[in-house]
């Protein structure tokens, strides 16, 4: 069949029901009688479900017996079905670019449900629209790029491990590298894990020491990323490694530096509840096992060089190290943070001593923490004999993060059950506005701590305050219930269940590999539904709470789904590209740099060719924004499949002039 573009048109036309989704407002037999009268229209039809077996035949079939060599969909969003529908006409012999699609769904018959006419007629005008740019469509041929086959993962949290791991044990160099001393993330601090309690150590450990001895993978930890260039297949990213003052080669993990360190400081591992000293791990399975100076407190004694001995691991002439890296993929998975109240004067956290997080109640749970794993109250070091929870602190608050963060209700169902396991005399209460244990186990976990004797009571999200009485240090919680009476509660200890929060420069590294983030500051993935673990950059895929709050069982999920999109890519020697791209009609390029200026991609630059200045395109990075072809003062730069005739074809078509 003819696949050049440059025969007469011979447009088939499809118009989709979607079920209900658009035929319950528009009026679909009419919109496919109206397309029929449009030029270059030879065929047109509609279908319950054009995405589906049926409607994809009925267009090969269409595409053999009408002889056609243009197609237009009219259904829903292309940013979902586009690819189907190329592949279907690509399968009947046409070129995939000879399609357009006319969204009628989304534009039409969802946005304007109570007004079929008016949804009807728009639908005819999309229509029209997409056959008059179809009329003038041209076929394009994928772009080709090599392809690395490493990659590199951000994060060391239990979803970087498990993409590093998942993608190592399919044969492929792994690069993991983290901005902390250990890899681990929260998970590493948690005591137990929900429903199951499960020692959480117990669960990552392991996993944490597999992928450090793996053949396949390099361990790059206190590291941060600092540049991003290239494109799919050809990343060339340049690491800084911080300096440990410590010798990784020749540290043994003995901790006898630590033993002889005189210095004690605030831990933060421990969210600052105990001390550490100033050569130190963050804690005792770190991965790797070597230790690092905090030179911001050490007096430089040298106590610890002469613990060290023979082994001459101690080097504090060490300077920040810069590692280049070429790999065919990324996977982003830095983790979140914990929201700390302090804004807010409600609660009193950081002025009450006995008022803590959800995460500092984890540390005094954990054998190896501050106090041993016994509940004690800061005050006065003494067992509370009564402890409330209350939930959604910052979460699900318009003035702050409006999302519900998902881990909360069972997190302090956990943190109550093993109060209450440990101290059975204590008096457990969890102030609540929705409880949320949606997921399998969850609703029986919730279930056995009431069986335990911790009671529930239902507040208004906003209504609360803390005050401490300041004889006691015991908090007074006023709350306003479901009823709408006044709760006044005295306990001896607060638990706040805080938000998780985007990690500390998640816009920073955005920004690097070209990223977007969403209004709440998390990492944005190309479709919700379909895409859940890839970016709008083409080879860079998210994994974990960086693309949004969520529990371990579905990090640890997300994390092997990142690397199976990653090994598509890796395990083929060149990738075919979109040629959606930018193209430069150099006889009329002047080489202003304009475009340059304009394209955030750092796709396009000016370049000496002849002896003159002109515009070059990486396609491989363009993304076809049309930025460039937007400021271009000559017309010297134009997208493919959007060009200015095929646009002004649009527009006319939909004003008449």
């Amino acid at each position: 069949m003819p696949d050049s573009g440059q025969e007469e048109p011979r447009i088939g036309v499809f118009v989709c029901h979607c079920g209900l989704n658009i035929a319950g407002v528009v009026d679909v037999e009419a919109v496919t009688e109206y397309a029929k009268t449009l030029p270059g229209v030879v065929h047109a039809e509609h279908n319950t479900y054009t995405c589906s077996e049926p409607g994809q035949k009925a267009i090969k079939e269409a595409i053999r017996k009408y002889k056609l060599n243009r197609v237009v969909v009219a259904s829903c969003s292309p940013r979902m079905h586009e690819p189907t529908f190329r592949q279907v006409i690509q399968e009947a012999g046409l070129n995939p670019y000879l399609f357009e699609m006319a969204n009628i769904r989304e534009h039409c018959s969802w946005c304007h449900p109570h007004e079929p006419e008016k949804a009807t007629e728009k639908a005819k005008d999309l229509v029209r629209m997409a056959v008059a740019k179809a009329r003038l469509l041209r076929p394009l041929e994928p772009i080709r790029v090599p392809v690395g086959n490493r990659a590199l993962v951000i994060g060391g949290g239990i979803a970087g491990i498990m993409a590093a791991l998942n993608l190592a044990e399919m044969g492929f160099k792994v690069y993991l590298v983290d901005r902390y001393e250990s890899i681990g993330g929260h998970m590493a601090q948690l005591d137990k894990t929900f429903p199951t309690l499960d020692c959480s150590i117990c669960i990552e450990g392991p996993l944490m020491v597999d992928v450090y001895r793996h053949p396949n993978v390099e361990l790059i930890t206190y590291a941060e990323v600092k540049a991003v260039e290239g494109y799919v297949g050809n990343f060339k990213v340049k690491i800084e490694k911080k300096p440990r003052y410590v010798i990784e080669d020749r540290c043994t993990g003995c901790g006898e530096c630590r033993d002889v360190c005189p210095i004690e400081v605030p831990n933060d591992w421990d969210m600052f509840l105990g001390v550490r000293k100033a050569v130190d791990v963050p804690f005792d399975q770190a991965v790797p096992l070597v230790y690092r100076i905090d030179r911001d407190h050490c007096i430089e004694c040298y106590k610890c060089v002469e613990a060290c001995g023979p082994r001459q691991a101690i080097d504090f002439s060490q300077e920040p190290e810069e590692v280049e890296l070429q790999v065919g993929a990324i996977i982003v998975a830095t983790g979140f943070d914990i929201y700390l109240p302090y804004d807010d004067p409600r609660y009193g956290y950081g002025r009450y001593d006995n008022v803590i997080t959800a995460l500092e109640m984890e540390r005094l749970h954990v054998a190896a923490g501050p106090t041993r794993g016994v509940i004690r109250r800061a005050s006065d070091g003494r067992v509370p004999r009564s402890v409330a929870f209350i939930q959604c602190v910052g979460s699900r608050d318009i003035t702050r993060f409006p999302y519900c963060s998902g881990i909360c209700c069972m997190y302090s169902l956990k943190n109550a059950i093993l109060l209450k396991e440990k101290h059975p005399d204590t008096e457990v209460y969890v102030l609540y506005t929705d409880m949320r244990t949606n997921f399998k186990g969850y609703e029986e976990f919730y279930n056995r701590a009431k069986e335990m004797g911790i009671k529930f009571i239902r507040v208004d999200l906003e209504e609360r305050q803390i005050e401490e009485d300041p004889a006691t240090k015991n908090l007074i919680i006023r709350a306003r219930r479901e009823d709408g009476s006044t709760l006044e509660l005295e306990v001896e200890m607060v638990v706040l269940a805080t938000a998780m929060v985007p990690k500390e420069g998640a816009k920073d590294l955005a920004r690097l590999l070209g990223l977007s983030v969403g209004p709440d500051g998390f990492f944005s993935e190309a479709h919700p539904k379909l895409r859940p673990v890839e970016t709008l950059v083409d080879g860079i895929f998210l994994a974990g709470c960086c693309q949004g709050p969520k529990d371990i069982q579905f990090s640890v999920a997300q994390g092997a789904a990142a690397a199976v999109k990653a090994a598509e890519i890796l395990s083929k020697p060149e990738l075919q590209i979109e040629p959606l791209v930018a193209v430069v009609d150099e006889e009329r390029c002047r080489g202003c740099g304009r475009c340059e200026e304009a394209c955030e991609f750092g796709a396009i630059r000016v370049i000496e060719r002849a002896e003159r200045l002109v515009a070059e395109v990486n396609e491989a990075i363009c993304k076809g924004c049309g930025a460039c072809s937007v400021r271009c003062p000559t017309g010297a730069v134009r997208v493919q499949h959007f060009r200015p005739e095929q646009i002004r074809a649009q527009a006319i078509a939909a004003t008449g002039r």
